[in-house]
């Protein structure tokens, strides 16, 4: 599966919580969409000959742009890549931009799928994220999109604000499945460093985090969501059968994908490359013809690391065959001697080839995660 990622660097306003590229400010909008254009150009070798699968505008607030400025960068990415067979395309959403008009002008795109930015379906929590829309709009931006004939629609919640009472999240999860929503993503609040959140914590305007609310708000999650027909594929994500982001899957599985924008990363198996996180800089170079970037050269060492932290987040977990075939002998038997302590605990388990987190390891899946890497 190959997919590409298109990074819209514009939003309305900054969540607390956010260290994502972007700009509050629409003035180099027209200007960073003529350097996609010509970016696209550029980088058409990466896929020379490859069927393109999954696109995925993120951002930023994709939902800025008209449904006419979506349209013409497909365009322009058919002109370069082959699209044709594309079974995927999802553009992040925030509830506010999806006014009626918004919604009528997004069916005469090809998008097919909706990542709707919700985070909550309290007003306390909203203002506390400083998210631009209200309550209401969280609810019924929703409908107007099912009442538009969409169905694949993925809902992004968060977890673990000091707003959020465990009554409050399991509203939030009631809303998901009276909705008939068939994907969720769900994640713990996180203070990223130079975000409004880190600062206000750092000064005492805000009191830190409170981990144990938050690993009980994530239990309560996987109680709810499998006994409700939305099954857990990766730790923050959870869909009915075939509902799975097949664009977010390809990451997990270590395949190629090229991101396209300020900032957006790409990976060619063997590098991984990311565009400068400047939109003047980013759109001052492509008018010179070149592509501000940077890269690296992946070791085999980067390479199982990668693996290991991608895969065990995933509900199959990591394949010691896959490691066999695809490292030296060391690693495999550097991965069976460390998850030994971890599966005596209870938190991994194996099936077979596959080592994956229990319930009880998820919980702690930053820190097993963590402890089967290799340091050189």
């Amino acid at each position: 599966m190959s997919g590409i990622y298109i990074h819209i660097p514009f939003c309305k306003q900054q969540c607390s919580y956010c260290d994502f590229h972007f700009s509050t400010s629409l003035k180099t909008k027209n200007d960073v969409l003529d350097a996609l254009v010509y970016e696209m150009k550029l980088r058409a070798p990466f896929y020379e000959g490859t069927k393109i699968q999954t696109i995925y505008f993120g951002g930023g607030t994709p939902s800025l742009l008209s449904a006419n400025e979506i349209n013409t960068l497909l365009d322009h990415l058919n002109n370069h890549f082959e699209i044709d067979q594309v079974e995927e395309i999802t553009i992040e959403a925030n509830p506010d931009d999806l006014t009626s008009e918004k919604i009528d002008g997004f069916k005469n795109t090809p998008i097919n799928r909706f990542s709707i930015g919700v985070q909550s379906f309290h007003g306390d929590d909203l203002v506390f994220m400083n998210r631009a829309h209200n309550a209401f709009q969280a609810k019924t931006c929703i409908k107007d999109i099912q009442d538009a004939g969409w169905e694949n629609i993925s809902i992004d919640l968060i977890y673990g604000t000091p707003t959020l009472s465990h009554e409050k999240w399991i509203e939030n999860l009631t809303h998901i499945i009276n909705f008939d929503i068939p994907h969720l993503s769900a994640y713990a609040l996180t203070v990223e460093e130079k975000t409004p959140l880190h600062h206000a914590i750092k000064s005492g305007k805000q009191r830190p985090l409170d981990d144990k609310k938050c690993q009980e708000q994530f239990e309560i999650l996987l109680e709810m969501m499998p006994n409700n027909g939305l099954i857990q594929y990766e730790i923050s994500n959870f869909s009915k059968t075939h509902f799975q982001s097949k664009h977010n899957t390809s990451y997990w599985q270590q395949k190629k994908y090229l991101g396209l924008g300020p900032s957006a990363h790409s990976f060619d198996g063997k590098k991984r490359m990311w565009n400068v996180s400047n939109n003047v800089k980013y759109i001052q170079s492509l008018k010179k013809g070149e592509l501000n970037y940077e890269n690296e050269i992946l070791s085999e060492t980067d390479h199982f690391n990668e693996y290991v932290m991608t895969a065990l987040r995933t509900k199959k977990g990591c394949d010691t065959n896959f490691i066999k075939t695809h490292f030296s002998p060391f690693y495999g038997d550097f991965f069976k001697k460390n998850t030994e302590k971890w599966i005596k605990k209870g938190q991994i388990e194996q099936k077979n080839s596959f080592f994956s987190l229990t319930k009880k390891g998820q919980l702690m899946a930053d820190l097993i995660t963590s402890n089967l890497f290799i340091v050189d």
